[in-house]
């Protein structure tokens, strides 16, 4: 069980590659097209990867350095490594039973979700475990709560918000699975209501002298340099000590740009192998069953609001937490959530431009950054004693929002 929690199901090329391996032998393909699926799936999935990693690595130090500047430090005990060497067993367990529930739920319901976002199969039972632990649960009780409550988010969600999906790819073949889900449903709901589809933020009119612009991987370079100038100007720790502010700002932006192409590429490389080769597995094992894969899969799709869905929640969810820390709202001091701007409200600005183009992205963009301070900032109390500090940082989407369902049907179940 360690090692197929561990070396598979945490592991997504190899999860993904065999994934296509074993649709494209159920669809009895030629064994030179079943290895080479399989590779270039786990190689996609590995491209992705890196490029996620290159974003996440220029995003992180904007984060630290935001938290020095506010004094906010991390409490031990508070952390995910603290606690997943405390409650990690439980956690495996629960994700293992987890996706038990998961496959039967798309096997015998109208539900055909099958989640493949790996590091998803473990944050969600971690948080829901850390919301049963708040509770007072534990044994038992505990790992059967996290792997009921991750199998219904992993089935559930994708599939709740698949017209929205479906909208702004104008492709059916697949889902989304992962935690912009909350935040992309308002931002569609509004978008919707407000919008008007007739202009797109593809759109956009640019002079020809600015024509780069229509490149995302230039324009989210731009964008990260500038935020890396204005964030040192605040908090100079940002720069290391003997650096040069400027060139260290450039040097996150050509960082930045960069990921964004490995990313998109990992992309398209993965959704051509594996969306093939799942055909295999929807016909023989779980009929009617679609896959639902990471965020950045969206991106692809309309670039420009990804990058107007970063600027603009970036921005107003910044103003949200300067405001609830000015006024106390939860009684713990939030720091911008810089990560969580860019890839769930990214998604989230994605599924406003499909429901209500331009106008609609950037409305439904600023509604989801307040619902994700808010997400975050009632979670960061509920969950005061386990893995506090980690939400704060990777928070205010649905791993919040299911912390706090966790957090409030443990103390039901628990007294019970």
């Amino acid at each position: 069980m360690d090692f197929i929690t561990n070396q598979i199901l945490k592991n997504p090329p190899v999860l993904l590659g065999l994934i296509a391996m074993i649709g494209l032998l159920l669809q009895r393909k030629p064994i030179a097209e079943v290895i080479k699926g399989t590779l270039t799936a786990a190689f996609g999935m590995v491209i992705l990867s890196a490029g996620v990693n290159m974003l996440v690595g220029a995003i992180a130090p904007i984060n630290t350095a935001v938290q020095t500047q506010m004094g906010v430090s991390v409490t031990e005990g508070l952390s995910d490594v603290t606690f997943t060497a405390e409650y990690g067993g439980t956690v495996g367990l629960a994700m293992f039973l987890g996706l038990i529930i998961h496959l039967l739920i798309a096997r015998f319901t109208p539900v055909k979700t099958i989640f493949l976002t790996g590091h998803m199969l473990w944050w969600f039972p971690f948080i829901v475990v850390a919301g049963g632990v708040e509770s007072g649960m534990k044994g038992t009780a505990l790992i059967i709560f996290g792997a009921v409550l991750s199998a219904l988010y992993w089935s559930f969600m994708p599939w709740i918000m698949r017209r929205y999906v479906w909208d702004a790819t104008g492709d059916e073949s697949f889902l989304i699975g992962h935690p912009t889900g909350i935040l992309s449903i308002v931002s569609g709901f509004v978008a919707k209501r407000v919008g008007n589809k007739e202009k797109s933020t593809e759109d956009l009119k640019v002079p020809e002298g600015f024509s780069f612009f229509r490149e995302i991987s230039i324009t989210g370079a731009l964008v990260m340099f500038i935020m890396n100038i204005v964030v040192a100007l605040i908090a100079p720790v940002l720069v290391p000590e003997g650096g040069n502010m400027f060139m260290f700002a450039v040097n996150a932006g050509l960082n930045f740009g960069a990921g964004l192409l490995i990313m998109l590429y990992g992309v398209r490389l993965l959704i051509n192998q594996i969306v093939p080769a799942f055909q295999g597995i929807a016909e023989k094992v779980v009929p009617g069953a679609i896959p639902a894969f990471d965020v950045p899969i969206l991106f692809n799709y309309r670039p420009n609001a990804v990058i107007i869905g970063f600027i603009v929640g970036m921005i107003t969810s910044t103003i949200f937490v300067v405001i609830a820390n000015s006024f106390n709202v939860f009684g713990v001091l939030l720091v911008p959530l810089v990560i969580t701007s860019f890839f769930e409200l990214g998604g989230a600005a994605v599924i406003g431009e499909g429901q209500g183009g331009l106008r609609g992205s950037i409305i439904g963009t600023t509604v989801a950054a307040l619902v994700m301070v808010i997400l975050v900032g009632v979670s960061a109390m509920l969950l005061g004693s386990t893995v506090q500090n980690w939400i704060m940082i990777f928070g205010g989407n649905d791993l919040s929002l299911w912390g706090i369902l966790a957090r409030g049907l443990g103390s039901l179940f628990g007294g019970l």
